[in-house]
Protein backbone atom coordinates (compact mmCIF):
# COMPACT_ATOMS: atom_id res chain seq x y z
CA UNK A 1 0.00 0.00 0.00
CA UNK A 2 1.14 3.34 -0.44
CA UNK A 3 2.25 5.23 2.22
CA UNK A 4 0.32 8.84 2.58
CA UNK A 5 1.50 12.01 4.86
CA UNK A 6 -0.74 14.78 5.99
CA UNK A 7 -0.82 18.21 7.79
CA UNK A 8 -3.14 18.09 10.70
CA UNK A 9 -4.67 20.10 13.03
CA UNK A 10 -3.14 19.08 16.45
CA UNK A 11 -3.97 22.31 19.10
CA UNK A 12 -4.31 26.25 19.25
CA UNK A 13 -1.44 26.95 17.64
CA UNK A 14 0.13 23.48 16.17
CA UNK A 15 0.05 21.55 13.42
CA UNK A 16 1.91 18.44 12.54
CA UNK A 17 2.54 15.87 9.61
CA UNK A 18 1.53 13.10 10.29
CA UNK A 19 1.45 9.44 8.34
CA UNK A 20 -2.72 8.99 7.32
CA UNK A 21 -4.29 6.05 5.19
CA UNK A 22 -4.21 6.14 1.80
CA UNK A 23 -7.89 7.40 0.11
CA UNK A 24 -10.23 4.23 -0.85
CA UNK A 25 -13.69 4.51 -2.79
CA UNK A 26 -15.23 4.83 0.70
CA UNK A 27 -15.74 7.50 3.46
CA UNK A 28 -14.03 6.15 6.45
CA UNK A 29 -14.57 7.20 10.08
CA UNK A 30 -12.23 9.48 11.39
CA UNK A 31 -11.56 13.26 12.71
CA UNK A 32 -14.35 15.78 11.80
CA UNK A 33 -16.41 13.21 9.60
CA UNK A 34 -20.05 13.53 10.13
CA UNK A 35 -21.37 10.31 11.49
CA UNK A 36 -23.51 10.04 8.23
CA UNK A 37 -21.41 10.48 6.50
CA UNK A 38 -19.15 7.21 7.35
CA UNK A 39 -19.58 4.56 5.03
CA UNK A 40 -20.54 6.51 2.30
CA UNK A 41 -19.77 4.50 -1.33
CA UNK A 42 -17.54 6.98 -3.39
CA UNK A 43 -17.84 5.15 -6.53
CA UNK A 44 -18.29 8.35 -8.63
CA UNK A 45 -14.83 9.78 -7.04
CA UNK A 46 -11.09 9.63 -8.11
CA UNK A 47 -7.96 9.27 -6.16
CA UNK A 48 -5.24 12.45 -6.99
CA UNK A 49 -1.66 12.64 -6.19
CA UNK A 50 -1.43 16.42 -5.05
CA UNK A 51 0.67 18.92 -7.03
CA UNK A 52 -0.30 21.48 -5.16
CA UNK A 53 -2.14 22.25 -2.27
CA UNK A 54 -1.81 25.67 -0.32
CA UNK A 55 -1.98 26.84 3.05
CA UNK A 56 -5.19 29.41 3.34
CA UNK A 57 -6.19 32.27 5.63
CA UNK A 58 -9.25 30.04 6.55
CA UNK A 59 -7.36 27.48 7.66
CA UNK A 60 -5.82 29.62 10.16
CA UNK A 61 -9.05 30.29 12.03
CA UNK A 62 -9.02 26.43 12.72
CA UNK A 63 -5.01 26.36 13.65
CA UNK A 64 -5.63 29.96 16.28
CA UNK A 65 -8.12 27.70 17.73
CA UNK A 66 -11.09 29.67 17.20
CA UNK A 67 -13.02 26.82 15.43
CA UNK A 68 -14.15 23.52 16.91
CA UNK A 69 -12.30 21.50 14.55
CA UNK A 70 -11.25 18.38 16.62
CA UNK A 71 -7.23 17.27 17.17
CA UNK A 72 -6.05 15.34 14.03
CA UNK A 73 -8.05 17.32 11.29
CA UNK A 74 -6.77 16.72 8.24
CA UNK A 75 -6.36 19.96 6.82
CA UNK A 76 -6.01 21.55 2.87
CA UNK A 77 -9.04 22.40 0.61
CA UNK A 78 -6.64 24.37 -1.58
CA UNK A 79 -5.84 21.54 -4.27
CA UNK A 80 -4.49 20.30 -7.90
CA UNK A 81 -3.25 16.97 -8.78
CA UNK A 82 -2.90 13.94 -11.02
CA UNK A 83 -5.90 11.60 -11.43
CA UNK A 84 -3.92 8.03 -10.19
CA UNK A 85 -7.21 6.17 -9.64
CA UNK A 86 -10.63 6.26 -10.80
CA UNK A 87 -13.41 5.27 -9.41
CA UNK A 88 -16.24 2.42 -10.84
CA UNK A 89 -18.42 5.56 -12.18
CA UNK A 90 -16.59 7.92 -13.14
CA UNK A 91 -16.73 8.02 -17.30
CA UNK A 92 -14.93 11.14 -18.36
CA UNK A 93 -11.74 11.79 -16.15
CA UNK A 94 -9.29 9.64 -17.11
CA UNK A 95 -5.89 8.63 -15.04
CA UNK A 96 -3.12 11.19 -15.85
CA UNK A 97 -4.92 14.33 -16.04
CA UNK A 98 -3.95 17.21 -14.55
CA UNK A 99 -6.93 19.06 -12.78
CA UNK A 100 -8.33 21.73 -10.11
CA UNK A 101 -10.24 20.33 -7.39
CA UNK A 102 -12.80 23.78 -6.51
CA UNK A 103 -12.45 23.95 -2.51
CA UNK A 104 -16.64 23.36 -2.40
CA UNK A 105 -17.53 20.23 -2.46
CA UNK A 106 -20.26 19.42 -4.67
CA UNK A 107 -22.73 16.07 -5.94
CA UNK A 108 -23.78 17.88 -9.30
CA UNK A 109 -27.80 16.51 -8.45
CA UNK A 110 -29.26 19.17 -5.96
CA UNK A 111 -31.38 21.93 -6.90
CA UNK A 112 -28.69 24.31 -5.72
CA UNK A 113 -25.85 22.30 -7.86
CA UNK A 114 -28.44 23.01 -11.01
CA UNK A 115 -28.18 26.51 -10.39
CA UNK A 116 -24.30 26.95 -9.74
CA UNK A 117 -24.80 27.46 -5.97
CA UNK A 118 -21.97 24.90 -5.86
CA UNK A 119 -20.97 26.17 -2.55
CA UNK A 120 -24.50 25.35 -0.74
CA UNK A 121 -24.67 21.57 -2.14
CA UNK A 122 -27.53 19.71 -0.51
CA UNK A 123 -26.62 16.38 -0.38
CA UNK A 124 -22.75 16.45 0.40
CA UNK A 125 -22.78 17.55 4.02
CA UNK A 126 -26.04 15.79 5.90
CA UNK A 127 -25.49 19.27 8.63
CA UNK A 128 -26.55 21.95 6.49
CA UNK A 129 -25.71 23.61 3.22
CA UNK A 130 -22.15 23.24 1.92
CA UNK A 131 -19.23 21.29 2.22
CA UNK A 132 -15.40 21.40 1.55
CA UNK A 133 -12.05 19.13 1.97
CA UNK A 134 -10.53 19.40 5.46
CA UNK A 135 -12.42 21.74 7.08
CA UNK A 136 -14.71 21.89 10.26
CA UNK A 137 -18.20 21.38 10.28
CA UNK A 138 -18.47 20.45 6.75
CA UNK A 139 -18.89 16.60 6.13
CA UNK A 140 -15.87 15.70 6.86
CA UNK A 141 -14.31 15.30 3.57
CA UNK A 142 -9.98 14.62 4.33
CA UNK A 143 -8.28 17.54 3.24
CA UNK A 144 -5.63 17.70 0.34
CA UNK A 145 -2.52 18.42 2.53
CA UNK A 146 -1.51 15.27 2.16
CA UNK A 147 0.47 13.17 -0.76
CA UNK A 148 -3.18 11.47 -1.97
CA UNK A 149 -6.65 12.70 -1.82
CA UNK A 150 -10.06 11.48 -2.41
CA UNK A 151 -12.19 13.79 -4.37
CA UNK A 152 -15.76 12.99 -4.73
CA UNK A 153 -18.13 13.65 -8.02
CA UNK A 154 -15.17 13.73 -10.32
CA UNK A 155 -16.36 13.64 -13.36
CA UNK A 156 -19.20 17.58 -11.88
CA UNK A 157 -16.19 18.61 -9.61
CA UNK A 158 -12.82 18.67 -11.47
CA UNK A 159 -11.51 20.87 -13.79
CA UNK A 160 -9.07 19.19 -16.30
CA UNK A 161 -6.31 21.70 -17.67
CA UNK A 162 -6.81 21.20 -21.33
CA UNK A 163 -2.69 20.61 -21.90
CA UNK A 164 -0.42 19.29 -18.93
CA UNK A 165 2.56 20.45 -20.34
CA UNK A 166 1.56 23.81 -20.78
CA UNK A 167 -0.44 23.57 -17.31
CA UNK A 168 2.68 22.82 -15.81
CA UNK A 169 4.47 25.83 -17.15
CA UNK A 170 2.15 27.80 -15.52
CA UNK A 171 1.41 25.37 -12.03
CA UNK A 172 2.04 28.40 -9.55
CA UNK A 173 -1.00 30.73 -11.07
CA UNK A 174 -3.16 27.49 -11.82
CA UNK A 175 -2.44 26.10 -8.36
CA UNK A 176 -4.78 29.71 -7.24
CA UNK A 177 -8.01 27.65 -9.02
CA UNK A 178 -8.92 25.81 -6.36
CA UNK A 179 -9.57 29.00 -3.76
CA UNK A 180 -8.25 32.16 -3.80
CA UNK A 181 -8.80 33.47 -7.12
CA UNK A 182 -12.30 32.41 -7.91
CA UNK A 183 -13.01 33.89 -4.12
CA UNK A 184 -11.11 37.31 -4.63
CA UNK A 185 -13.12 37.43 -8.27
CA UNK A 186 -16.45 36.67 -6.55
CA UNK A 187 -15.97 39.04 -4.08
CA UNK A 188 -15.37 42.02 -7.05
CA UNK A 189 -17.80 40.54 -9.25
CA UNK A 190 -20.68 40.36 -6.49
CA UNK A 191 -19.83 44.02 -5.57
CA UNK A 192 -20.49 45.29 -8.92
CA UNK A 193 -16.84 45.71 -9.70
CA UNK A 194 -16.66 46.68 -13.50
CA UNK A 195 -14.80 49.38 -15.94
CA UNK A 196 -14.15 52.44 -14.26
CA UNK A 197 -15.39 51.27 -10.71
CA UNK A 198 -13.50 52.94 -8.04
CA UNK A 199 -12.81 49.73 -5.48
CA UNK A 200 -12.25 49.31 -1.70
CA UNK A 201 -10.90 45.96 -0.96
CA UNK A 202 -10.52 45.32 2.88
CA UNK A 203 -7.63 43.48 3.79
CA UNK A 204 -4.37 42.81 1.72
CA UNK A 205 -3.55 38.50 2.42
CA UNK A 206 -3.88 36.49 -0.64
CA UNK A 207 -7.79 36.51 -1.29
CA UNK A 208 -7.73 40.48 -0.38
CA UNK A 209 -4.86 40.44 -3.33
CA UNK A 210 -6.64 38.06 -5.58
CA UNK A 211 -10.21 40.45 -5.02
CA UNK A 212 -7.89 43.35 -6.30
CA UNK A 213 -6.05 41.38 -9.37
CA UNK A 214 -9.80 40.74 -9.83
CA UNK A 215 -10.98 43.87 -9.57
CA UNK A 216 -8.43 44.96 -12.28
CA UNK A 217 -9.09 42.38 -14.47
CA UNK A 218 -12.95 43.80 -14.40
CA UNK A 219 -11.92 47.05 -15.58
CA UNK A 220 -11.96 49.05 -12.56
CA UNK A 221 -10.66 52.43 -12.76
CA UNK A 222 -8.91 52.54 -9.08
CA UNK A 223 -8.27 49.87 -6.86
CA UNK A 224 -7.30 50.67 -3.11
CA UNK A 225 -6.81 47.76 -0.50
CA UNK A 226 -6.12 48.49 3.42
CA UNK A 227 -4.69 46.65 5.84
CA UNK A 228 -2.86 46.99 9.10
CA UNK A 229 0.31 45.08 7.79
CA UNK A 230 2.96 47.59 5.91
CA UNK A 231 4.42 44.33 3.74
CA UNK A 232 1.04 42.97 2.11
CA UNK A 233 0.23 46.79 1.55
CA UNK A 234 3.40 46.67 -0.48
CA UNK A 235 2.47 43.94 -2.14
CA UNK A 236 -0.88 45.20 -3.57
CA UNK A 237 1.21 48.46 -4.95
CA UNK A 238 3.70 45.87 -6.46
CA UNK A 239 0.91 45.40 -9.34
CA UNK A 240 -0.83 48.66 -9.07
CA UNK A 241 -2.95 49.31 -6.53
CA UNK A 242 -3.38 52.33 -4.30
CA UNK A 243 -3.19 51.54 -0.20
CA UNK A 244 -4.31 52.21 2.74
CA UNK A 245 -2.75 51.63 5.93
CA UNK A 246 -5.02 51.36 8.97
CA UNK A 247 -2.58 51.83 11.84
CA UNK A 248 -2.98 55.47 10.77
CA UNK A 249 -6.77 55.19 12.06
CA UNK A 250 -9.78 55.27 9.53
CA UNK A 251 -10.08 54.51 5.88
CA UNK A 252 -12.28 57.02 5.00
CA UNK A 253 -9.90 60.43 4.95
CA UNK A 254 -6.94 57.97 3.10
CA UNK A 255 -9.33 57.43 0.75
CA UNK A 256 -10.58 60.77 -0.39
CA UNK A 257 -7.26 61.94 -0.48
CA UNK A 258 -6.95 59.22 -3.46
CA UNK A 259 -10.11 59.78 -5.31
CA UNK A 260 -10.83 63.17 -3.89
CA UNK A 261 -14.26 61.71 -2.42
CA UNK A 262 -14.35 59.68 1.01
CA UNK A 263 -16.33 56.62 -0.90
CA UNK A 264 -15.74 54.60 -3.60
CA UNK A 265 -18.26 52.84 -6.05
CA UNK A 266 -17.60 49.21 -4.79
CA UNK A 267 -16.48 47.39 -1.65
CA UNK A 268 -14.91 43.81 -0.64
CA UNK A 269 -14.34 42.64 2.56
CA UNK A 270 -11.49 39.98 2.55
CA UNK A 271 -10.79 40.06 6.09
CA UNK A 272 -13.78 38.06 8.13
CA UNK A 273 -14.14 37.88 11.34
CA UNK A 274 -10.83 38.05 13.38
CA UNK A 275 -11.29 41.75 11.68
CA UNK A 276 -9.34 44.47 13.95
CA UNK A 277 -10.03 48.12 14.41
CA UNK A 278 -7.51 50.84 13.26
CA UNK A 279 -4.50 52.41 14.28
CA UNK A 280 -1.43 51.53 15.91
CA UNK A 281 -2.03 48.34 18.03
CA UNK A 282 -5.40 47.63 17.04
CA UNK A 283 -7.21 45.07 19.05
CA UNK A 284 -9.74 42.76 17.68
CA UNK A 285 -13.39 44.39 16.87
CA UNK A 286 -14.96 41.76 14.24
CA UNK A 287 -17.46 44.48 12.95
CA UNK A 288 -15.42 47.13 12.29
CA UNK A 289 -14.57 45.89 8.19
CA UNK A 290 -18.63 45.79 7.24
CA UNK A 291 -19.68 48.81 9.45
CA UNK A 292 -16.15 50.46 7.16
CA UNK A 293 -17.62 49.40 4.38
CA UNK A 294 -20.74 50.33 4.56
CA UNK A 295 -19.87 54.09 5.80
CA UNK A 296 -17.12 54.60 2.56
CA UNK A 297 -19.70 52.13 -0.05
CA UNK A 298 -21.94 55.16 -2.09
CA UNK A 299 -25.11 54.58 -2.08
CA UNK A 300 -26.97 52.04 -3.80
CA UNK A 301 -23.35 50.02 -4.13
CA UNK A 302 -22.89 46.98 -3.52
CA UNK A 303 -20.40 45.08 -0.72
CA UNK A 304 -18.87 41.30 -1.86
CA UNK A 305 -18.66 39.33 1.79
CA UNK A 306 -15.88 36.58 1.05
CA UNK A 307 -14.12 37.37 4.22
CA UNK A 308 -15.51 34.10 6.51
CA UNK A 309 -17.77 34.77 9.26
CA UNK A 310 -18.88 31.87 11.79
CA UNK A 311 -21.18 31.13 13.79
CA UNK A 312 -19.18 29.00 16.41
CA UNK A 313 -15.64 31.00 17.88
CA UNK A 314 -14.40 29.77 20.96
CA UNK A 315 -12.11 32.78 21.08
CA UNK A 316 -14.00 34.83 20.31
CA UNK A 317 -14.03 38.63 22.32
CA UNK A 318 -17.35 38.32 24.15
CA UNK A 319 -20.36 36.32 24.05
CA UNK A 320 -22.24 37.49 21.13
CA UNK A 321 -19.32 37.46 18.93
CA UNK A 322 -18.35 33.77 20.04
CA UNK A 323 -21.84 32.71 18.43
CA UNK A 324 -21.11 34.89 15.58
CA UNK A 325 -23.35 37.44 16.38
CA UNK A 326 -21.76 41.09 15.53
CA UNK A 327 -22.75 44.83 16.03
CA UNK A 328 -23.76 46.12 12.72
CA UNK A 329 -24.80 49.49 11.67
CA UNK A 330 -27.36 47.61 9.83
CA UNK A 331 -29.14 51.32 9.51
CA UNK A 332 -26.51 52.46 7.19
CA UNK A 333 -26.43 49.96 4.67
CA UNK A 334 -30.57 49.90 4.92
CA UNK A 335 -30.42 53.93 4.72
CA UNK A 336 -28.15 53.73 1.43
CA UNK A 337 -29.70 50.78 -0.62
CA UNK A 338 -26.44 48.58 0.11
CA UNK A 339 -26.56 45.21 -1.13
CA UNK A 340 -24.57 42.74 0.50
CA UNK A 341 -23.82 39.06 -0.80
CA UNK A 342 -21.95 36.68 1.93
CA UNK A 343 -21.06 32.79 2.02
CA UNK A 344 -18.78 30.19 0.32
CA UNK A 345 -17.44 31.84 -3.59
CA UNK A 346 -19.21 29.06 -5.79
CA UNK A 347 -15.92 28.10 -7.14
CA UNK A 348 -17.45 26.46 -10.78
CA UNK A 349 -18.41 29.67 -11.35
CA UNK A 350 -15.34 31.19 -12.27
CA UNK A 351 -12.54 28.80 -12.57
CA UNK A 352 -12.73 27.94 -16.30
CA UNK A 353 -12.51 31.69 -17.13
CA UNK A 354 -9.74 32.60 -14.71
CA UNK A 355 -7.85 29.02 -15.74
CA UNK A 356 -8.12 30.79 -19.24
CA UNK A 357 -7.06 34.09 -18.15
CA UNK A 358 -3.88 32.70 -16.70
CA UNK A 359 -2.95 30.14 -19.95
CA UNK A 360 -3.43 32.66 -22.14
CA UNK A 361 -1.03 35.33 -19.83
CA UNK A 362 -4.15 37.71 -18.62
CA UNK A 363 -2.63 37.05 -15.36
CA UNK A 364 -0.38 36.59 -13.33
CA UNK A 365 -1.85 35.52 -9.78
CA UNK A 366 0.72 33.81 -8.19
CA UNK A 367 2.89 36.94 -8.89
CA UNK A 368 0.57 39.09 -7.31
CA UNK A 369 -0.27 37.11 -4.36
CA UNK A 370 3.58 35.96 -4.12
CA UNK A 371 3.13 32.52 -4.24
CA UNK A 372 6.40 30.26 -2.79
CA UNK A 373 6.78 26.65 -2.45
CA UNK A 374 7.45 24.40 0.20
CA UNK A 375 7.51 21.20 0.81
CA UNK A 376 4.98 19.28 3.53
CA UNK A 377 7.41 19.05 5.35
CA UNK A 378 7.95 22.79 5.97
CA UNK A 379 4.14 23.34 6.66
CA UNK A 380 4.43 23.87 10.21
CA UNK A 381 7.18 26.77 9.93
CA UNK A 382 5.08 28.13 6.48
CA UNK A 383 2.02 28.08 8.86
CA UNK A 384 3.07 30.12 12.01
CA UNK A 385 4.93 33.04 9.09
CA UNK A 386 1.89 33.18 7.73
CA UNK A 387 0.44 33.72 10.85
CA UNK A 388 2.68 36.07 11.61
CA UNK A 389 1.93 38.14 8.75
CA UNK A 390 4.02 37.10 6.12
CA UNK A 391 3.22 38.56 2.41
CA UNK A 392 3.44 35.13 0.78
CA UNK A 393 1.16 32.47 0.19
CA UNK A 394 2.87 28.90 0.94
CA UNK A 395 2.07 26.32 -1.71
CA UNK A 396 2.90 22.92 -0.04
CA UNK A 397 4.45 20.31 -2.51
CA UNK A 398 4.00 17.24 -1.04
CA UNK A 399 5.18 15.13 -4.04
CA UNK A 400 8.08 16.56 -5.94
CA UNK A 401 5.87 18.19 -9.04
CA UNK A 402 7.14 22.30 -8.02
CA UNK A 403 10.34 23.18 -8.64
Amino acid sequence: MTGNKAVAYKEAGKVEVIDIDYPTFELKDGPGVNPANVGRAVNHGVILKTVATNICGSDQHMVRGRTTAPPNLVLGHEITGEVVEVGRDVEFIKVGDLCSVPFNIACGRCRNCKERKTGICLNVNPDRPGSAYGYVDMGGWVGGQANYVLVPYADWNLLKFPDKDRAMEKIMDLAMLSDIFPTGFHGAVSAGVGVGSTVYVAGAGPVGLAAATSAHLLGAAVVIVGDLNEDRLARARSFGCETVDLTKGDPKDQIEQILGVPEVDCGVDAVGFEARGHGKGAQEAPATVLNDLMDITAAGGALGIPGLYVTGDPGGIDEAAKKGSLSLSLGTGWAKSLSFTTGQCPVMKYNRQLMMAILNDRVNIAKNVNAKAITLEEAPQGYAEFDAGAATKYVLNPNGYLS
